[in-house]
C-alpha cells in the first residue's frame, strides 16, 4: 500500500456533550499519544478515516497532519458501534522514529503446503512472532510462503526470509507451521 496521509485538528473539548457534538458534525474524535505518553485530544474527519482504516493494518504507518505538523503514527484502537458499525473514537500512536520498537505481528501464509497435497495435514503452532525494528522498517503484513512444506517437516523461525531493518525475537527454533501424515 502507498502512503497513507490523514487530516486532523486539534480540539480543546472533552466529555460526552463534546463527542456527541463532533460526530453529530460527521467528525470523530481521536486521541494521538507520543512516546512518553502524552495525549493530545483530535478531531478527524470520519468519511476521510473510515477510507483508511479498513484497509490498513495495525502496523502501517500513517501521516497524521495535525494543524500542519505532520506525525508518523500508528491506529492503536478504535472504538466503534457493534450495531451500525459507526467509529465512536480512535486512538493513535506516535513513536520515536529514532528508537527501535516492540511489536507482535500475526503471520499470514500463502500456498497450499506439498504436504498438504498428498493428503497430510496442515498445523499452525503459533499465529504471531514478536519483531524489534524502527517504526519506518516495520512491515504492514508478513506473509509466508509454505508451498514446500512437506510431510513430516515444519517451517521454523529460521526459515522466514530476513527483512531489511526487521529483527525477529521470536526464537528461530520455534516452529511456525507443520504437515502431520494423514492417518
Amino acid at each position: 500500500m502507498g502512503k497513507v496521509t490523514l487530516e486532523a485538528k486539534s480540539r480543546t473539548d472533552s466529555g460526552k456533550k463534546a463527542a456527541k457534538a463532533l460526530r453529530a458534525a460527521g467528525h470523530i474524535p481521536a486521541v494521538v499519544y507520543n512516546s512518553s505518553g502524552e495525549a493530545k485530544m483530535l478531531d478527524v474527519d470520519a468519511t476521510e478515516f473510515n477510507k483508511i482504516w479498513r484497509s490498513v493494518t495495525s502496523t502501517t504507518l500513517i501521516t497524521l497532519t495535525v494543524d500542519g505538523t505532520a506525525h508518523e503514527v500508528f491506529i492503536k484502537d478504535v472504538e466503534y458501534n457493534i450495531r451500525t458499525d459507526a467509529v465512536l473514537h480512535a486512538d493513535f500512536w506516535e513513536p520515536a522514529t529514532d528508537k527501535e520498537i516492540v511489536l507482535k505481528m500475526k503471520l499470514q501464509y500463502s500456498g497450499t503446503p506439498a504436504g498438504v497435497l498428498k493428503g497430510g495435514f496442515l498445523l499452525k503452532h503459533i499465529p504471531e512472532v514478536t519483531i524489534k525494528a524502527k517504526p519506518a522498517a516495520v512491515p504492514e503484513r508478513i506473509v509466508l510462503d509454505i508451498a514446500k512444506v512437506n510431510v513430516g517437516e515444519k517451517f521454523t523461525v529460521a526459515d522466514m526470509p530476513a527483512m531489511d531493518g526487521v529483527t525477529v525475537l521470536t526464537p528461530a527454533e520455534t516452529s511456525l507451521v507443520s504437515v502431520s501424515a494423514g492417518r
